[in-house]
């Protein structure tokens, strides 16, 4: 299970943080695939699958993310992505180091 209940209640809802800018967003959960070398970082969840975040990588970007489809998501040998259980929650200005 990628989000826990306590998790779930944490995060803010869909457009919680629209008004703010990029920077000072607050992002609570980190994401990745063991297989890969990017990084999701959640900043809000509709409470149901629909959550909004920031993805790392060759082209990072703010976007919506299905918590299903990361659920189901496999890789190689069958490794699914995972939840850094050591993130801090913390502004995303300070905890995502985007290469640019």
């Amino acid at each position: 299970m990628l989000l826990t209940k306590e998790l779930r209640k944490m995060l803010p809802k869909l457009y919680a943080q629209e008004h703010t800018p990029d920077a000072d967003k607050i992002v609570f959960v980190k994401f990745f695939p063991p297989w890969g070398a990017h990084s999701i970082f959640i900043a809000e969840f509709d409470g149901k699958d629909t959550m909004y975040g920031f993805i790392t990588g060759p082209e990072p970007e703010w976007g919506y993310f299905s918590l299903r489809e990361l659920e189901s998501t496999r890789g190689p040998m069958g490794l699914s992505i995972e939840r850094d259980r050591y993130f801090k929650p913390g502004r995303f200005a300070d905890v995502v180091k985007i290469r640019g």
